[in-house]
């Protein structure tokens, strides 16, 4: 019998965020949200006025995509660009559709660490600490 690998605290809490991930995936699914499109939303509510470049590098994904993703919000009413033309630095904002579809979806999340608290306490705690000391709090939710 091959011997079993020792325990990996990183393959752990990989494992741990993709069964979480896609447990978030599904609960924004009937918002119309994907938790890239939730983070991306969040970011523009937390940082009015936030250009292109930066959303993207926020989102760690291209300033192309910010924009595919960005015109399809403003598509669907949930945000709004003051300077919307060519050669202007873009001033982007949440609309109050965009501030009721980010309640809702901040509610899923809420429901999902009520059940993640209470079957893991211990390891709430721990993230929590650990969390204060790398980074500032989520501004998204």
């Amino acid at each position: 019998m091959p011997e079993q690998p020792p325990f990996s605290p990183t393959v752990a809490l990989l494992t741990v965020a993709r069964t979480w991930d896609a447990a978030l995936a599904d609960a924004l699914k009937p918002l119309g949200l994907t938790t890239r499109k939730y983070g991306l939303l969040g970011h523009i509510r937390a940082t009015p006025g936030i250009s292109f470049s930066e959303l993207a590098r926020r989102s760690r994904i291209t300033v192309q995509s910010a924009h595919a993703t960005v015109a399809a919000f403003a598509g669907d009413g949930l945000v709004e660009d003051a300077t919307a033309h060519a050669g202007a630095a873009s001033r982007l904002r949440v609309t109050e559709a965009g501030e009721r579809l980010l309640a809702q979806a901040a509610e899923k999340v809420a429901e999902l660490d009520a059940r993640f608290s209470a079957a893991h306490p211990d390891l709430t705690e721990a993230l929590r600490t650990e969390l204060a000391s790398v980074t500032r709090p989520a501004t998204f939710s």
